[in-house]
């Protein structure tokens, strides 16, 4: 490199191969794919600026963000004509932020083992690490990254509750599942009433892509709380149907003089409504389910009846 300050700074490919990690290779790939500037040439050699180095960065960045080259050069392409980028990387660093507030954590081999009963189990690890609710450390054996501390915390109270870590594992894959499933469903969504408008444009805009970003900063939250009550009301629902079922209770408790509306298939209401008239729909499905109630009444009667009576004849 030469140079005195850093807009005068000049690189040979090597150079910056060097100071950006990419290799020569990758450097002359994207030359060839219009991804970099073209190079001053001097005399047999290329010579490459600040500009060079600081989009070698660009691209490596949005690379990591899940972007192909295509799409890439779509965005550069956009910068390089005026329409600007700082919009769009606004909204690809906000997208890709985290998206809640927890805070990865790290926990050795011997502190894992100790929380799961103190039994070494490598099959289980490897589960594990395969789910991503451990990743491993480069270089440590003896210990993982955790990236959500509260779902190993989960894990670890249904484990010490009883439950197999087999069955956990595929207790967390099925969920992950289904909740992959609301979170593909939100997207589309929001994309479809909110965002549709700020995204129609390939690249979209600079501004366009500035107020995306503000919308997903607002919006971010929603989908988990929106989830959070919805799973808070089913739970409340069907633990109280599993509570009931497992002692023995009806399900619900209905005062004596109490009404509650029944849904009847329309062909149903249909009939009887051709059979005694509108006016007297609800008396007749009234009438007619007395009857059946006392109806089983009387044959669960006389069913305990001779039981009974065969249990007194026996020797």
């Amino acid at each position: 490199m030469t140079g005195a300050g850093a807009q005068s700074a000049e690189y040979r490919i090597e150079d910056l191969a060097h100071a950006s990690g990419a290799t020569v290779r990758t450097i002359r790939a994207y030359q060839d794919r219009g991804l970099l500037p073209t190079p001053e040439r001097r005399g047999r050699a290329n010579v490459y600026r600040e500009t060079h180095l600081a989009r070698l960065r660009q691209i490596a960045d949005l690379l990591d963000r899940g972007y192909t080259l295509a799409s890439i050069k779509e965005l550069l392409e956009a910068w390089d004509a005026g329409r600007g980028l700082g919009g769009v990387l606004g909204l690809v660093a906000e997208v890709h932020g985290p998206w809640t507030d927890e805070e990865a954590d790290r926990i050795s081999r011997r502190e894992l083992d100790a929380r799961f009963g103190g039994r070494q189990d490598d099959e289980a690890i490897a589960e594990a690490v395969e789910l991503g609710v451990l990743e491993r450390v480069p270089g440590r054996d003896d210990e993982f990254l955790v990236p959500s501390p509260q779902e190993l915390a989960v894990a670890v109270e249904l484990y010490g509750a009883g439950v197999p870590l087999p069955a956990i594992s595929g207790h967390l894959r099925e969920l992950r599942g289904q909740v992959e499933h609301i979170a593909s469903r939100f997207l589309e969504f929001t994309t479809e009433h909110v965002f549709a408008r700020y995204l129609g444009h390939r690249p979209p805009t600079d501004s366009d892509a500035a107020e995306a970003a503000s919308l997903v900063r607002r919006l971010r939250p929603l989908a988990q709380q929106t989830v959070d009550a919805e799973l808070a009301r089913a739970m409340r629902t069907f633990a109280t149907r599993h509570l009931h079922h497992h002692l023995g209770a009806e399900e619900t408790t209905i005062a004596k003089d109490a009404t509650r509306p029944v849904l009847l298939p329309a062909r149903t209401t249909q009939a009887v409504q051709e059979l005694v008239g509108a006016e007297r729909v609800a008396d007749f499905v009234a009438a007619a389910t007395e009857r059946e109630v006392q109806a089983r009444t009387l044959d669960g009667l006389t069913a305990t009846h001779a039981k009974e009576g065969i249990l007194d004849e026996s020797p």
